[in-house]
């Protein structure tokens, strides 16, 4: 038995999708099938279309989605049908050295089925699920570890940022650079991830929270959001964020743009012993330059950070409770909400730098 829904399908990078009939198997052994609700459009899915990041082609991109569980396979005891779930892009396997060693975000084996195709089209093409998820479709069929329950009390549509942009920003600030109150922050590039960030410094105590962007319109957005100060991304910003941080630069720079520059920039203006942190995904062959000196010199600490440094099936219900109090907004972040053919229209507002997150909403 198979089902059929309509997806955005990529034929290759650097093309547009298009809406096409996919056919999905029923799911087996440790599987499940999801009927999506909502899907956000990350810039990571940007990456993969570009080539930035590798993808096997075709592909249905999207990892950041909620849905309603319709079918489990054999063995699968973790949800049941009719369960609201949000997606996990990068499941953890629990077994490899990583995550035995307390780092399930960098589980070796967390991206291995998005290697392998998961359904086909109509002619029998096969087709491979972006990051293992597959959301930009009506429906999607993952391992039963790739659904964490979606907690009481989310809208089951707005829940989907919290599948990676809300994750990966409030982790990157909990988990990764584990703000203390009253550090200051800087949070470079306000998209999904940077508008997750922010609020999540703000949640943290930081002061000031520093928003920076190269548009000014993204301006009462960071307010909103809880930036206490907004800086256009130009020649005036190494100057502006140390007249705000008594001269010295920021506790904490958060790079969320993906760009060799910006990381250079984070860098300049945090102090010395700062800490810089970077969250966007860049390209391999863009590359920053430190001298020997300055690096001895200034005793920052620059560190990557994947997915957050997440686990979602820890962090999810935490940050649920900030999500129920009204402490942090979900659907503020959402500044598009469009339906399933308008990715590429999305990706376009991405390239300009526009809006926060686009939001799939099913049937819209």
């Amino acid at each position: 038995m198979s089902t059929t829904v309509k997806a955005a399908v990529f034929s290759a990078p650097g093309t547009p999708p298009e809406i096409r009939d996919l056919v999905l198997p029923d799911p087996g052994p440790g599987q499940v099938r999801v009927r999506i609700a909502a899907a956000g459009v990350c810039h990571s899915d940007l990456s993969l279309s570009n080539g930035t990041l590798p993808q096997k082609w075709p592909a249905v991109l999207g990892h950041e989605g909620t849905g309603t569980v319709e079918a489990v396979g054999e063995g699968v005891t973790s949800v049941s049908p009719g369960q609201h779930v949000i997606l996990n892009w990068a499941p953890a396997c629990r077994e490899c050295w990583f995550c035995r060693n307390g780092e399930p975000h960098l589980c070796e084996h967390a991206l291995d089925r998005a290697a392998v195709p998961y359904a086909h089209l109509t002619d029998g093409t096969l087709v491979h699920p972006g990051l293992g998820c597959g959301a930009f479709a009506e429906a999607t069929v993952v391992g039963a570890d790739a659904v964490v329950p979606l907690p009481d009390g989310l809208d089951p549509a707005t829940a989907a940022v919290l599948g990676c942009a809300v994750l990966t920003g409030w982790g990157a600030v909990n988990n990764s650079a584990a703000v203390r109150p009253r550090q200051s922050a800087v949070v470079l590039g306000l998209g999904g991830v940077g508008l997750s960030v922010l609020q999540a410094a703000r949640l943290a105590g930081a002061d000031p929270v520093i928003a920076v962007d190269v548009s000014p319109a993204k301006e009462e957005l960071a307010r909103s959001l809880g930036a206490t100060e907004f800086l256009l991304a130009d020649e005036h910003l190494f100057k502006a964020v140390r007249a705000l941080t008594g001269g010295r630069g920021a506790d904490h720079a958060f790079e969320v743009v993906g760009s060799a520059k910006v990381v250079r920039t984070a860098w300049n203006i945090s102090r010395r012993g700062g800490t810089v942190t970077v969250v966007g995904v860049g390209a391999h062959d863009d590359e920053v330059a430190f001298s020997a000196l300055e690096l001895f010199h200034q005793a920052r600490t620059l560190r990557g950070c994947v997915y957050g440094s997440s686990d979602p099936a820890r962090d999810i219900p935490v940050i649920a409770e900030s999500v129920r109090s009204g402490e942090l907004k979900l659907a503020a972040m959402v500044t598009d909400e469009i339906p399933l053919a308008g990715v590429a229209e999305a990706f376009e507002r991405m390239r300009q730098g526009k809006g926060g997150r686009s939001l799939i909403r099913f049937g819209a």
